[in-house]
């Protein structure tokens, strides 16, 4: 694993994702929930940035020239498509064996991705050049310091650029559905895979970034459908949501 000195990094955590990094890509297996929330997610991430950017939404690709950071990026799953619309992407991990996954994907699918093991903190020392957009999903409940991290990852958005944060939202009934009944009941991912303690409200997202040149909007929520067995935009924000955070212009 890179740097293990940075202060974002909740061992646990790595490891926990570590043990089932070859199975990101299998949409059957531990990681199956998560292919079926990308599509919601995709469609989030892509309309922000055409906004943003003012880009044409008719464009194959229409986010030619810009950058992308993929904070917590485990196996590519946003990497991947973002580098089909055009971005040039950077995918980091804490975890050696996700980046392995990643790289290895990528490389069969013939897309060049600059993906490495390190952390936030870590780009940051290394006077890495701010990027356009940061993605920032369903990451900062698994980080040993979030408010810290999530400066740190407002410090990587470029002026006039754009981060989209995706967590879980501390409420009971988060407690009782994206806990006990997805990792117990309906065993929709591994036991483990979260502590509702680390789950953040809104409030505390923006919080973390006060004194930061940005502005926070949100809270956007997320919700599963269990009819159509697919996830959409909701203004339930009780469970899953997401929020954007754009950096003022230089």
């Amino acid at each position: 694993m890179a740097s293990a000195s940075a202060s974002s990094i909740d061992p646990k955590e790595v490891e926990q994702f570590s043990r089932i990094a070859a199975e990101w890509w299998d949409p059957k297996g531990k990681f199956a929930p998560l292919h079926k929330f990308n599509p919601v997610r995709l469609a989030f991430i892509r309309e922000q940035a055409l906004a943003r950017f003012g880009r044409d939404p008719k464009a194959v690709r229409p986010f030619e020239g810009l950058r992308l950071l993929d904070i917590g990026c485990g196996g590519g799953l946003l990497c991947e498509p973002m580098s089909r619309l055009g971005f040039s992407v950077t995918g980091v991990d804490a975890s050696e064996r996700n980046i392995g996954t990643a790289s290895t994907h990528a490389a069969e699918q013939g897309l060049s991705i600059d993906y490495r093991a390190s952390t936030a903190e870590d780009l940051l020392a290394a006077g890495e050049a701010p990027f356009d957009v940061v993605l920032n999903m369903e990451v900062i409940e698994h980080v040993a310091d979030p408010a810290a991290y999530l400066r740190d990852c407002a410090r990587l958005t470029a002026p006039g650029g754009l981060m989209i944060v995706a967590t879980l939202n501390r409420t009971l009934k988060a407690l009782a559905l994206a806990k006990v009944g997805a990792e117990y009941v309906l065993r929709w991912v591994p036991a483990g895979t979260h502590d509702w303690r680390k789950f953040l409200k809104p409030d505390e997202l923006r919080g973390f970034l006060d004194g930061e040149p940005v502005a926070v909007q949100g809270p956007f929520g997320v919700a599963y459908d269990p009819l159509s067995g697919r996830w959409g935009r909701s203004s339930d924000c009780d469970i899953n949501y997401m929020m954007t955070v754009t950096r003022d212009a230089a």
